[in-house]
């Protein structure tokens, strides 16, 4: 059987080197790859194409959450599992929505890591049960979850890159489109969020656990 490739990022060594002593304990990975920032891990995921990527949520006061559809792009074969200490359900939305296969809690037993990283790496979907509790009891009681819900993936980058204060020209260069299409996805997001004001862009970033 062959085994499953795995890149870990974090940008923190001392829990790379858990994670990587955990998850090689278990003769079905294999490490390939560490990361401690989002660009090194879009560089590495992009050599390596990992089975699974397990990504912490922050790193170097950076979001990965933005970053999310170009590691997909750069890897599409590859599965993400979140690996955070962010308890928000909204971040757990936010993730799963943008591409994530799946999300977890660093406070998870070690059994229940190597569990989600073979249920994602098969094609499978995994969220920490009590993740899952908090969500449910989230989108119960939020009247917007229903129009969230309408946000493409791509809308949420185009989102999260605004509230971050790149200009439209800024957003195109780092997805690779024309700034037309940047203001198409940005004119969608402002007539389902009624966002006008970067402050309005902002909040609603943060409110989808965009912005770490």
């Amino acid at each position: 059987m062959s085994r499953l490739r795995v890149v870990i990022a974090d940008d923190h060594p001392v829990v790379r080197t858990g994670m990587r002593a955990l998850l090689s304990r278990d003769e079905s990975f294999e490490i390939v790859g560490e990361s401690s920032t989002v660009p090194e891990t879009v560089r590495v995921v992009a050599e390596e194409q990992p089975s699974v990527l397990v990504l912490d949520l922050t790193m170097a006061g950076r979001s990965s959450l933005p970053s999310i559809p170009d590691l997909l792009a750069a890897s599409p074969g590859t599965r993400i599992l979140i690996l955070t200490m962010q308890e928000d359900p909204a971040f757990a939305r936010a993730a799963l929505r943008i591409g994530a296969a799946g999300y977890l809690l660093k406070e998870a037993a070690a059994e229940e890591l190597l569990g989600a990283a073979r249920q994602v790496a098969q094609g499978g979907t995994y969220l920490q049960p009590a993740m899952g509790a908090r969500l449910a009891v989230s989108d119960a009681g939020a009247p917007g979850a229903d129009g969230d819900a309408s946000l493409t993936a791509r809308e949420l980058q185009v989102l999260s890159l605004l509230a971050l204060g790149h200009t439209n020209q800024e957003v195109a260069r780092r997805l690779f489109v024309s700034v037309r299409t940047v203001e198409t996805h940005r004119a969608r997001v402002r007539d389902k969020l009624g966002t006008e004001t970067r402050a309005e862009l902002i909040a609603a970033a943060r409110e989808r656990g965009l912005l770490g």
